[in-house]
């Protein structure tokens, strides 16, 4: 499970690289070698920091794990540091988590309150604002009345089983008195009456198919009339602007880059040469006569006489232009944006122009389809009444008994066959009762859990916190007997069995306090399931003997512990990472790391 960082131009370090590995990685060096950049390394490759070193425009941190590859790169944008790429945590409740309760350097909000003797309530539960319990709350409220709905259905469907069967039985029981009788006619009627009434209540049957099929055909026709009318009037209406205005964007865009990429380049004389004035650098570059009332010294451009005043006039004079070109750039920079919506306009004027032509082909295709079967339609009803009329006169001094009895069996056949299927599906949804029962169950026990959510996670870290401070202190000698959250967040202490004051504690016991505060909420919200390393740095009130004995600790509670400590320190078990190799800015150079 060894994990590779590279890391340039991130808070001290200007480039290097690490392995660490699981269990432990102690960072060992003295000040100004990296040791506290390195952490803020890992913290940018996980999405939580944005350390871009001072004076660069650009920075990198690329992290390769066994799982994958992820690569966040920094920028700076008037005066803000922007992170892009793929950090290690792509959620905001993960890095929340992270940044609160695994990432234990100087700046960790938490070590910070602790410090203070701050009340730890809104950072010991800040993440539950990342959690949208209400939002949970109400998809399974919405879950459980579904239930409770089908529930209400099921055991309607138990309660009507019983009226279904009897149903079914009687059914059942009248189909066959019909068949019955039918078998008893047939034995009496002509063969060729039989054939004729058999004919005729076919043709009845396909009679009713095809009025309600010409019914249908005929609202069809209606609708796609209407629908085809609209379309072409769209279709009329539109106007495709024949105009391409690709050329002028083009030149527009490419004057805007080149008038920018002038700004760039007179910016870059002007910072230089305005922090050489500024710092009274001049001496870098040429020779410099300190007068009684002003320096006189050579140009370092021309090699001309000149003097500050006069230098300061030149550099007013290049800021101002920088400021023209900013302005010409923005001008052919809203142009090129004016001219890119006018494309986009003329692109999608031209799509739904052609979607609509594609439409008034299908629908007067479609038209003509249901026309030809409307017409079609029409013919067969005019066929089917002759025909029927002729049957009805063949049969008419016959008895219409058999007919009528076909008729009814057919009716009931269906009756039946209905109620059947509302039988077998009264019997599917009766069946579901103790399922969906144990579903609603399910969902009344995750509302509730979910309500509880904030007091829960509260109680937890209460919890976590007494154990963590329970087996620190019987690892370490402090001064005072025990630590306690109250249930406000208060971090109350007692000395000699009376509370003490926080600002009486050494500033080794603080951060001892610290620590442990950021592991209960390491512990009630679970993070070392999705955050693997824990980085602990500036530890500097700790002895070390009791910085070995945090971090065997800490050992126990994460995959990978990387902390930092100095040369003098004695060696840790573990990984070492040596910052020898790595190119970091100077003391007189670096800013907080």
């Amino acid at each position: 499970m060894e994990w590779t960082v590279e890391s340039e131009n991130i808070a001290g370090i200007r480039s290097g690289s690490a392995d660490i590995r699981p269990g432990r990685n102690v960072v060992q060096g003295a000040n100004w070698q990296g040791k506290s950049s390195f952490l803020k390394a890992i913290e940018t490759s996980m999405g939580t920091e944005t350390p871009l070193t001072e004076g660069e425009t650009s920075g990198r941190v690329d992290l390769e794990t066994p799982e994958g590859e992820y690569s966040v790169e920094l920028e700076r944008r008037n005066d803000t540091v922007v992170r892009n790429g793929e950090p290690f945590l792509d959620d905001e409740y993960d890095r929340i988590r992270a940044d609160l309760y695994a990432f234990l350097d100087e700046d960790n909000a938490i070590r910070q309150v602790v410090r203070r003797g701050d009340n730890l309530e809104e950072l010991l539960a800040k993440p539950l604002d990342f959690e949208n319990i209400e939002a949970e709350i109400a998809d399974r409220k919405a879950e459980r009345s579904s239930i409770e709905r089908e529930l209400e259905q099921a055991q309607e469907a138990a309660r009507r089983l019983p009226s279904l069967q009897e149903d079914v039985t009687q059914l059942a029981n009248e189909l066959d008195d019909l068949e019955a009788t039918r078998d008893e006619l047939d034995q009496t009627d002509e063969r060729d009456e039989d054939s004729d009434r058999e004919e005729l209540s076919k043709l009845q049957a396909e009679l009713s198919q095809t009025e309600q099929r010409k019914e249908q055909l005929s609202d069809s026709v209606t609708r796609i009339e209407n629908k085809l009318e609209e379309v072409r009037e769209e279709y009329e209406s539109l106007s495709v602007p024949d105009e391409d205005v690709t050329a002028e964007l083009a030149e527009a865009r490419e004057k805007q880059q080149s008038i920018q990429g002038d700004v760039d380049l007179l910016q870059s004389v002007y910072s230089v040469n305005k922090r050489v004035l500024e710092e009274d650098r001049g001496d870098l570059l040429t020779n410099v006569d300190h007068g009684l009332l002003e320096d006189q010294f050579n140009c370092w451009v021309c090699g001309g006489e000149t003097s500050e005043d006069e230098l300061r006039d030149n550099l007013n004079d290049l800021s101002e232009r920088i400021s023209e070109l900013k302005a010409e750039a923005a001008e052919y920079d809203e142009r090129a944006e004016e001219l890119e919506r006018k494309q986009d306009e003329i692109r999608e004027a031209g799509r739904r122009r052609d979607d609509l032509e594609r439409q008034i082909d299908d629908l007067e295709t479609k038209l003509a389809d249901r026309r030809e079967s409307l017409e079609s339609a029409t013919e067969r009803l005019e066929s089917l009444d002759e025909r029927i009329a002729d049957l009805n006169d063949s049969v008419s001094e016959h008895s219409d008994e058999l007919t009528e009895i076909k008729s009814e069996i057919k009716h009931t056949e269906t009756q039946l066959d209905e109620k059947r299927e509302e039988l077998e599906r009264a019997e599917r949804q009766a069946e579901r009762r103790s399922v969906l029962e144990t579903e609603y169950e399910e969902l009344e026990a995750e509302i509730e859990s979910l309500r509880n959510r904030k007091e829960e996670i509260k109680r937890r870290t209460r919890d976590a916190f007494d154990d963590a401070i329970a087996d620190l202190l019987d690892r370490f000698d402090t001064s005072f007997e025990t630590a306690r959250l109250t249930s406000t967040f208060d971090l109350v202490v007692a000395r000699n069995g009376r509370e003490a004051s926080i600002d009486a504690l050494s500033e080794g016991e603080l951060e001892l306090l610290g620590i442990v505060a950021a592991l209960a909420g390491h512990e009630a919200f679970e993070v070392a399931d999705d955050v693997p390393v824990m980085l602990l740095d500036q530890l500097g009130g700790l002895t070390e003997e009791n910085l070995a004995t945090l971090v065997d600790y800490l050992d126990d509670r994460v995959d990978i512990l990387v902390f930092t400590a100095y040369p003098e320190h004695s060696s840790f078990d573990g990984n070492v990472i040596d910052p020898d190799e790595w190119n970091v800015i100077t003391k007189d150079t670096e800013v907080a790391p």
